[in-house]
């Protein structure tokens, strides 16, 4: 059922969203990992609709925080259940645990992701993939047959993680077999079973940089910025950007946790989208010369002046002679005058936070985990130029959008909410127009 003969709308600063047919509705879902970025806001994307979807069915092992449904109103709150289960055990035991909620579902959207102890590349491709066939193999053994599966994968698919790769990304680049990545076997897991089960389809959604308020911040490489930026304002002193010349130029696609969430929707209504991968991202190129003063505004910081020109203070990370992704060509080097973990670690930078703590009601301290919640920062600060094409996806008629700066500019405030950040110190964001 297509939504081409709809007109478009537009929920707040989110644009051009598609409309689907009143024809389309009592659906329910299951949103696994809805205590994640992506996971969390599709599942509010999803009770935005309450004659579209009259359920969702949050699946983890842990209910979301009471902090962030908050942000939902009380009819939202009340179209969504929790079902506790552990993807590690078995399928019997998870299909147990949906038969006895009386779980249904007509999609279902898999956000799941574990990271063990022993983080090598092998070990994540071990345990989630175990993740997603304990969970999709449960399905059928609990009388679950979905229309659709959605998967979210990421963009280091495309081997951003390893070097320079082709720019923009396509979905039809091919697989980086520089080293083991757990989305390949999730992508074949997925594949298989809908070979298996043909009246199942797939999607898989592959975003950029993700933004959105969640009060697990490790994942969220734009949260630090805004530790940073509020820090520095305490302190009365500017916010300077920590890498090179080439990072303050270099142009970013980040993807809004909530547009991918409408992207998603769409792409498992849309029977044309059966059996698609898309790339996900706001289509709102953002580089850091421009985000960096914006992040001063919005904290009543000075802005700093720029990336350190002065070829004798950068620190550089040169990885050696090692293969690419693209093939051929020299390695990424990246340069910085400093990190964001190097800063966090300073005593006047923790005194700081606290007493921003304490002043304005502020009950996350990242400070006490410096490498969880600072770590993945770097690389949006300083590191790596992210740029993925929406080509395809508007080639299948999607046409969402919304301006990065607004977006995160919004994110901040529901990070406020949660308590996870300071208040801002002006009104709105000053979009890229």
């Amino acid at each position: 059922m297509s939504s081409s003969g709809y007109p478009l709308h537009t929920r707040g600063i989110f644009k051009s969203l598609p409309t689907f047919s009143p024809d389309l509705k009592d659906l329910t879902a299951i949103v696994t990992g809805a205590n994640g970025i992506s996971g969390f806001h599709t599942m509010r994307v999803l009770l935005e609709s309450p004659q579209r979807w009259k359920k969702v069915w949050a699946a983890s092992r842990r209910p979301p925080p009471e902090e962030m449904m908050a942000l939902l109103p009380a009819e939202q709150r009340a179209r969504v259940e929790h079902v506790a289960l552990d993807f590690l055990s078995s399928p019997e035991e998870i299909a147990k645990e949906l038969k006895a909620k009386g779980v249904t579902a007509d999609a279902v959207l898999f956000y799941s992701y574990a990271q063990p102890k022993n983080a090598t590349a092998e070990a994540m491709v071990d345990v989630n993939s175990a993740l997603l066939r304990n969970f999709i193999e449960a399905l059928p053994k609990a009388d679950i047959e979905p229309s659709r599966i959605l998967l979210q994968i990421g963009a280091k698919t495309y081997g951003v993680h390893l070097g320079p790769a082709r720019t923009p990304h396509v979905e039809s680049d091919p697989r980086i077999d520089l080293e083991p990545n757990f989305y390949y076997p999730q992508e074949d897991i997925l594949h298989q079973y809908s070979k298996d089960h043909p009246k199942t389809r797939w999607n898989v959604i592959v975003p950029a940089w993700i933004i959105g308020a969640v009060n697990n911040a490790a994942m969220n490489a734009l949260h630090p910025l805004a530790v940073y930026a509020a820090v520095q304002a305490h302190k009365q002193e500017p916010l300077h950007f920590p890498g090179d010349y080439d990072s303050w130029m270099g142009v970013n696609t980040h993807s809004s946790a909530k547009l991918t969430g409408y992207l998603s929707e769409w792409a498992v209504l849309e029977e044309k989208c059966a059996n698609q991968t898309f790339n996900a991202s706001d289509d709102s190129p953002l580089p850091n010369n421009r985000l960096w003063p914006e992040l001063a505004r919005w904290y009543g910081a000075e802005a700093g002046s720029g990336p350190e020109l002065d070829e004798s203070k950068l620190t550089t990370i040169d990885p050696g002679d090692v293969p690419t992704p693209l093939g051929y060509g020299p390695p990424l080097k990246p340069r910085f005058s400093f990190t964001l973990s190097q800063w966090a670690g300073k005593a006047e930078n923790q005194a700081a936070w606290k007493e921003i703590m304490k002043k304005e009601g502020v009950t996350h301290n990242p400070f006490e985990d410096i490498e969880a919640n600072f770590s993945f920062g770097e690389a949006v600060a300083w590191a790596r130029v992210l740029q993925i094409s929406m080509n395809k996806a508007r080639y299948y008629g999607w046409t969402g959008h919304v301006d990065t700066l607004e977006s995160l500019f919004l994110a901040y405030g529901e990070f406020q909410k949660i308590g996870m950040l300071p208040p801002m110190v002006v009104d709105k964001a000053n979009p890229l127009i």
